[in-house]
């Protein structure tokens, strides 16, 4: 074995088993950087829309042309804009219905915008599954490699009559670039799954606050359609 205690040269003389393991944290690396850059930018677009789509909700705008707007769009609307438009959607297919109570109306509204914001969640939390599997797997992956390195180091020894460190070094030396390549896969994995998760937590629960307020709205809507509708029936 080489003296040569340069990374590369650490990386190549490794034995098969370890250079394999290797390659697994460093593709399991990139994949993850890939889920990590996508989803910030998944996250902050998905915050960026909440906030714009509150700003326009509460100004006091009309809501039936707000609904035209979006629902006229030729891509789908998503975070509050979507569960706005399931929930208007079906108000104005239920309010048409005759023999309808108000209670009836405001639940058909309530489970399609519940609908659409289980889509919306499972879209959010889309491959954080797998940021948490790097995070978590990695460093007992990169630890299988450093044993057994470590095992071929010692093994590799059994011939000499005298050990010394520097003959035993290189070996060891070369299984811990293993260790340290599973902590580098999996720190920035699991610092990236646990933000991310508490901003996909945020936005449910902002979503699940606008439901509710959205429900008592259209709840209102809905009495007041019933008693117009009995006002000019008596007529």
């Amino acid at each position: 074995m080489s003296n040569d205690m340069s990374f590369l040269s650490l990386v190549l003389e490794a034995s098969l088993i370890v250079q394999l393991v290797m390659l697994a944290l460093l593709l399991a690396s990139i994949a993850s950087w890939a889920v990590i850059l996508r989803k910030r930018g998944v996250l902050r677009d998905a915050h960026r829309r909440a906030d714009r789509f509150e700003s326009e909700f509460w100004s006091g705008g009309d809501l039936s042309a707000m609904y035209r707007r979006i629902s006229g769009r030729e891509q789908a609307a998503t975070g509050m804009e979507g569960i706005f438009e399931a929930g208007f959607r079906e108000f104005g297919r239920l309010r048409d219905q005759d023999d309808i109570t108000p209670g009836a109306i405001l639940e058909g509204c309530r489970r399609a915008m519940g609908v659409s914001q289980m889509r919306e969640a499972d879209r959010l939390e889309q491959n954080l599954a797998m940021l948490a599997t790097v995070g978590s797997t990695s460093p007992y992956v990169g630890l299988f490699g450093t044993v057994w390195g470590i095992m071929n180091a010692f093994r590799g020894l059994g011939n000499v009559q005298q050990a010394t460190l520097a003959m035993v070094a290189p070996g060891i030396a070369e299984a811990l670039v293993a260790t340290a390549m599973g902590l580098f896969a999996a720190i920035p994995a699991v610092i990236a799954y646990n933000r991310y998760a508490d901003q996909v937590g945020r936005l449910e629960s902002r979503y699940d606050t606008f439901m509710e307020e959205f429900s008592s709205i259209l709840q209102r809507y809905a009495r007041a359609s019933r008693r117009e509708e009995q006002v000019h029936g008596a007529r």
